[in-house]
C-alpha cells in the first residue's frame, strides 16, 4: 500500500506527529529526488516502520494492529491457506463468531478478501500490519525440517530391493518430505526443482524467476525414498537405476493446478531429479503483459494474422522461446483453423490443438513429424525447434505452399538466424520469400512494485555504462519512444534498482518480464537475404526500418522501472 508523499506530509503535519521544521526539508528532499518520503524517514529514524504504518493505517480508515505483541493460535493461523498467506501477505489472527481479523500489508487488496469470505464462509475484519511483523508470522508456517520428519531423517533405510522401494514411496513420512518440497517450490513460484544426490547429503535446489538458489539440506538416507516416491508419481520405472526416465504428473487444488514434467539421470551419488512446474491454472499470457509494446507489436500481430510464411522465435535456453509461441497459437487458435504441433517436449497442454510428441529413439524426429503433419491438411503448424537441415527444409516448403510455420532457433539475434539457417543449406531466395519475421528475446527479471527505488547515475556509472553500449545510439531510440528527452543527459534520467521487502523475500525481484527485438522481413531485407549479406548489415538495415533491438528494447524498460541496468547486462552480454 503506497502513500503519495504529498498526502503524507499533510498528514503528518496536520496531526503533530513530526513537527513541521524537520518535516519540511525532508518533504521537498523527497520530491526533488522522486524517493519515498516514508522510505526518508524510515532511513533517518525519525518513525519506526509501527509508527508508519499506523499512520498510514488512520489515513485510509483501517485499525492498526501490532502482531509482536499478539498471541495467534495454531488453529485461527492455519484458517489461510498457506499460499494465499504467502501470496497475498495476510494471516489470520483471530477469530470470534463469525468474524475473522486478518492483518495485511495492502487492504486494498479485494481480491484475497473476498476469496477469504468465500473459503471461510466468515466475514473478515481488515486491520493493518507492518510488513516485518507479518513476514515474521509467515514463518510459523513453516516448520524445521528435522521436527517435521522426526525419525526418519536420523534414521537409515533399510531398503533392499525394488520391493522395498515401492513401499518405502508410500510411507508417510517420505510422502510428506516429498509434498513438503513441492509446496515450498510452488509457494515461492519456483519453475524447476533440483534434487541432487551427493556423498553425503541431498541438496534441493529451486529456480526462482530464472535464477537457482538452495533451498534445503536433506540426509542422505532420504534419497531412494524420495526418488522413489517421484518415480511413483510420474509412472517411471521403480527398478530402473541406470538410464534416464522422462515422466509426467498433476497435482490440483483448490489453490492450484500445476503440471510436473520430471526428468531422472543417473549420476556418479545416486539420481539426480529435475522437476518442470507447469502452472496449468494461470490466466493465459498476452502479447502484452509479456512485454511486447509499440511498433513491435503491431508488426508481429500484422504477420501473424498472413495466412503462410515462416515466424522464428531466437534466444538461449531458458528464455522464453517456447512461451512466445503458445501465446501466438493461443491468438490463433479459432475453430476455423486446424493447428497442428509437433514438440520435444509437449510444455502446455491447448484445447484444440493437435499436439504431438518427439520420440527420436522410435523413429519420431522433427522431420518425420512435420512430414505427417503436412499429410494432416493443417493450417498452422508449430514446431518446438529447428535442429538439422532436413527440419528446415520442411519447414521452409511448408511455408512456401500456403502454411503457416512457428518455430524456435537457437541464434544470439534475430538478424542472426538468416545466416544460421543458410548455414543450414537453406537457399537464401527461398528464406527471403518465406521468412516473415524473426523474433529475438530474452527474459529479465522484474523489479518489485512494492520496494524498488529511485536514483541517478553518477557520470563515473555512466562512463563505466559506455564501455559496454553505444549510450548515443541508445538515447536516440529512447528520444523517438518518448522515453527520455533530447536535451537530457543520462545522468538526469531517473532509474530504479532493487531494494527488497516482504512481498518478494528480500530479493528486490518479482516475476519477470521479456526483452525483444522484432526483425521483420521487409522488401530490403529480402534483397540482402538474397545477396548473402551478414547479420550485422541486415540489422543496420532493419534499425533504419524502425526495429528496435533487444538492449534498446531493455533500457526502456529500465527507465520504465520494469528492471535494471544490471539485469539488462546480464541477459545481452555475449
Amino acid at each position: 500500500m503506497k502513500v503519495d508523499n504529498t498526502q503524507l506530509y499533510d498528514y503528518l503535519r496536520n496531526n503533530k506527529v513530526i513537527d513541521e521544521a524537520t518535516l519540511k526539508p525532508l518533504f521537498s528532499q523527497a520530491q526533488k529526488t522522486n524517493i519515498q518520503l516514508a522510505d526518508i524517514l524510515l532511513k533517518e529514524g525519525i518513525l519506526s516502520e509501527a509508527d508508519l504504518t499506523s499512520a498510514k493505517a488512520q489515513m485510509f480508515g483501517f485499525a492498526f494492529i501490532d502482531l509482536s505483541k499478539t498471541d495467534i493460535l495454531e488453529k485461527t493461523l492455519q484458517i489461510v491457506p498457506e499460499q494465499i498467506a504467502k501470496k497475498a501477505n495476510v494471516v489470520a489472527f483471530a477469530k470470534k463468531g463469525k468474524e475473522l481479523s486478518v492483518a495485511m500489508v495492502n487492504p486494498e487488496d479485494l481480491q484475497t478478501i473476498d476469496f477469504l469470505r468465500k473459503k471461510t464462509g466468515l466475514k473478515i475484519v481488515v486491520h493493518i500490519a507492518t510488513a516485518s511483523d507479518i513476514r515474521e508470522i509467515l514463518q510459523q508456517y513453516q516448520k524445521d525440517i528435522n521436527a517435521e520428519f522426526g525419525d526418519l531423517l536420523q534414521g537409515e533405510s533399510d531398503a533392499q530391493g525394488d520391493e522395498d522401494l515401492a513401499q518405502i514411496a508410500e510411507d508417510l513420512p517420505i510422502v510428506r518430505i516429498v509434498d513438503t518440497l513441492v509446496k515450498h517450490a510452488i509457494l515461492q513460484g519456483a519453475s524447476d526443482i533440483h534434487i541432487e544426490p551427493l556423498e553425503k547429503t541431498i541438496i534441493v535446489r529451486y529456480r526462482v524467476d530464472g535464477m537457482l538458489r538452495q533451498a534445503m539440506s536433506l540426509p542422505k538416507t532420504t534419497g531412494a525414498g524420495i526418488v522413489a516416491r517421484i518415480k511413483v508419481l510420474a509412472s517411471l520405472k521403480l527398478d530402473e537405476h541406470r538410464l534416464p526416465q522422462d515422466g509426467r504428473f498433476k497435482l490440483e487444488t483448490d489453490e492450484y493446478k500445476i503440471s510436473f514434467r520430471v526428468s531422472i539421470l543417473p549420476v556418479f551419488d545416486g539420481e539426480k531429479i529435475v522437476m518442470r512446474l507447469l502452472d496449468e491454472g494461470s490466466q493465459g499470457l498476452t502479447l502484452e503483459k509479456m512485454g511486447l509494446f509499440g511498433e513491435a507489436l503491431e508488426a508481429i500481430q500484422r504477420e501473424i494474422n498472413k495466412p503462410n510464411g515462416m515466424i522464428l522465435v531466437t534466444g538461449p535456453t531458458g528464455s522464453g522461446k517456447t512461451t512466445t509461441l503458445y501465446t501466438v497459437l493461443d491468438i490463433l487458435n479459432q475453430p476455423e483453423v486446424n493447428i497442428s504441433t509437433i514438440e520435444d517436449p509437449v510444455e502446455y497442454r491447448m484445447e484444440n490443438v493437435n499436439q504431438t510428441q518427439v520420440h527420436a529413439k522410435i523413429g519420431m524426429t522433427f522431420a518425420a513429424g512435420l512430414r505427417s503433419l503436412l499429410r494432416q491438411d493443417p493450417d498452422m503448424i508449430m514446431v518446438g525447434e529447428i535442429r538439422d537441415g532436413e527440419t528446415l527444409e520442411i519447414a521452409v516448403h511448408a511455408a512456401m505452399t500456403g502454411h503457416l510455420v512457428l518455430s524456435t532457433l537457437h541464434t544470439n539475434s534475430a538478424a542472426g538466424a538468416i545466416p544460421r539457417m543458410v548455414d543450414m543449406d537453406a537457399e537464401p531466395f527461398l528464406l527471403a520469400s518465406t521468412t516473415n519475421m524473426v523474433i529475438g528475446q530474452r527474459l529479465v527479471r522484474k523489479l518489485c512494485d512494492e520496494c524498488r527505488e529511485s536514483y541517478k547515475m553518477t557520470p563515473k556509472e555512466v562512463d563505466t555504462l559506455s564501455n559496454s553500449y553505444n549510450l548515443d545510439n541508445i538515447k536516440e531510440v529512447m528520444v523517438r519512444l518518448g522515453a527520455m528527452k533530447k536535451a537530457q543527459e543520462w545522468s538526469d534520467v531517473p532509474l530504479y534498482r532493487k531494494k527488497g521487502c516482504s512481498e518478494c523475500g528480500g530479493l528486490g525481484y518479482k516475476g519477470r518480464r521479456g526483452i525483444y527485438e522484432v526483425f521483420e522481413i521487409q522488401e530490403n531485407i529480402e534483397k540482402l537475404i538474397v545477396q548473402k549479406a551478414t547479420a550485422d548489415e541486415m540489422e543496420q538495415q532493419a534499425r533504419k526500418n524502425g526495429m528496435v533491438t533487444m538492449v534498446e528494447d531493455g533500457f526502456y524498460k529500465v527507465i520504465g522501472g520494469v528492471t535494471t541496468i544490471e539485469e539488462v547486462l546480464r541477459v545481452t552480454k555475449e
